[in-house]
């Protein structure tokens, strides 16, 4: 085995879910790729896969109980928190991510976890509700605060009946986070914030106010980052492109759940906000379908301004990444109308493109954009947005080298 994973340690922490049974082929996709694997298997854990099937497909032994004598004598849990590369806890359930945000350590998982200097990325899984309460979202905050990497939770039905976020990420794609945690390149040990995509904001059940952003370049620079080894949270609307693998996808439907995402992601060295937020939402949005007047009166809509989520952030007193990018999508004056929203929103950089209709930019393949500094402006040539983000991304390294 040659490959980026070949000869890699990893420590994989299997919680009690229902998600556990994919731990099986993450064992096997992991192992392909050259990867040892020794497994630790909470008490939970046991109810929904066997130790025995595990270590079959580990070949390895199965950590269960914290007081095994024989592996205590040599200060077993210190030795395995440590020897390993990186520690997965795939599932990660709500219950575990308690213990790891409050630093308790109660059994063999959770001590692993406190004893260790060694990297950690989880995948959260658990019902909607769960992932949803106030008291699982502070956890998420407190553990991405200490520099421990989140892929999924995925939407999707899950084994409760309900839909919804939750559902643990797939097995190929924790192994391509599990790649990007060892990826080299300038942006190594870096962590970079991205939003893309729309926001919707509801009329009613039914309707909302949108615009035409697909998300290919937020994906698209996002992908680039990782590559250049970055750990990416990547906070998206409902876009048509599909998100990065390997980045920490954070789903939000309107401008004030992405402001909320955007706080709970950083500390960030970058931020970049490739998201095409509406400026205003409906005050007065219904929560039936609005049906339609008998005399044909339309609906008196009541609009409030969204927050400022770029500025927001660009004029941080404390906490400020170091480098914050905006986008600017413009239908005429171009480099004067982004010029002066960098000036007034407070960040580094601007990137502007112009989105007329007849340019075919938005939603479109291809980008032509402008990027603004204090410096001035230059103008990249006409190009697909895979190379716009290779040619961002090295940007954004050059300026945190």
């Amino acid at each position: 085995m040659d490959g980026m994973l070949a000869q890699k340690k990893i420590l994989l922490i299997i919680g009690g879910g229902i998600a556990a049974y994919k731990s099986l082929d993450l064992i096997r996709r992991l192992r392909e790729r050259g990867c040892s694997v020794t497994p630790v298997l909470t008490k939970a854990a046991t109810e929904f896969v066997t130790p025995l099937s595990v270590s079959a497909l580990a070949g390895a032994k199965v950590y269960t109980y914290l007081f095994d004598l024989t592996d205590e004598a040599e200060m077993g849990h210190i030795q395995l928190s440590r020897s390993a590369d990186l520690i997965v806890v795939a599932p990660a359930t709500a219950d575990l991510m308690a213990k790891m945000a409050q630093g308790r350590a109660d059994d063999l998982a959770s001590t692993l976890l406190l004893a260790t200097d060694t990297p950690v990325l989880v995948a959260p899984s658990m019902n909607v509700r769960m992932w949803d309460h106030p008291a699982t979202q502070r956890n998420l905050a407190v553990l991405r605060g200490d520099g421990v990497g989140v892929v999924g939770p995925n939407e999707g039905d899950m084994a409760c009946g309900e839909y919804g976020p939750g559902r643990m990420a797939e097995p190929l794609e924790i192994v391509t986070a599990v790649e990007a945690q060892f990826r080299a390149g300038p942006l190594a040990g870096r962590h970079v914030l991205v939003t893309s995509g729309p926001t919707h904001e509801p009329i009613d059940p039914v309707r909302y106010i949108a615009n035409r952003s697909s998300g290919a370049q937020g994906t698209a620079l996002a992908e680039a980052l990782l590559a250049l080894g970055a750990r990416v949270s990547f906070v998206t609307g409902p876009a048509l492109v599909p998100p990065p693998m390997g980045a920490e996808v954070i789903r939000v439907e309107t401008a004030l759940q992405m402001q909320q995402a955007v706080e709970a992601a950083l500390p960030a060295d970058a931020a970049v906000f490739a998201a095409a937020v509406a400026d205003w939402r409906v005050e007065n949005s219904s929560v039936e379908k609005i049906k339609k007047d008998a005399k044909g009166a339309a609906p008196a809509l009541r609009f409030a301004e969204n927050p400022d989520i770029l500025a927001a952030v660009a004029q941080r007193a404390e906490g400020r990444p170091r480098l914050v990018v905006g986008f600017a999508a413009e239908t005429e004056t171009v480099v004067a109308h982004a010029t002066a929203k960098r000036l007034r929103k407070g960040c580094d950089w601007i990137v502007a493109n112009d989105v007329s209709p007849a340019t075919g930019i938005m939603g479109g393949a291809e980008n032509a954009v402008t990027v603004i500094d204090a410096d001035g402006a230059e103008t990249w040539p006409r190009m697909s947005k895979a190379d716009v983000a290779r040619k961002l991304a090295d940007r954004i390294a050059k300026a945190l080298a």
